[in-house]
């Protein structure tokens, strides 16, 4: 599992980046004090509109504007590949 450090400001960039390294198992989103604000599963196939409530609850919880950190669990046995 990796774990990233983010601003309110970057969260949802951030979170497009991981998205579309297209090997992410699961987010999960916690507060400072690492309380877990969202646990999102994602299969290969999660695009588009099935995306929309997720999106919908990231842009909630960064209209806090505070830092934050992002678990991803990954695909075991794929590489991350950079577009």
């Amino acid at each position: 599992m990796e774990e990233f450090k983010v601003s309110g400001q970057n969260l949802k960039k951030k979170l497009k980046e991981i998205i579309r390294e297209g090997n992410v198992r699961r987010i999960i989103l916690r507060n400072p004090e690492g309380r877990q604000l969202l646990d999102m599963p994602l299969s290969a196939g999660l695009v588009g509109a099935a995306l929309l409530p997720f999106w919908a609850a990231v842009g909630a919880i960064a209209a806090l504007a505070t830092d934050y950190t992002i678990a991803v669990e990954r695909d075991p046995g794929t590489s991350i590949t950079k577009p």
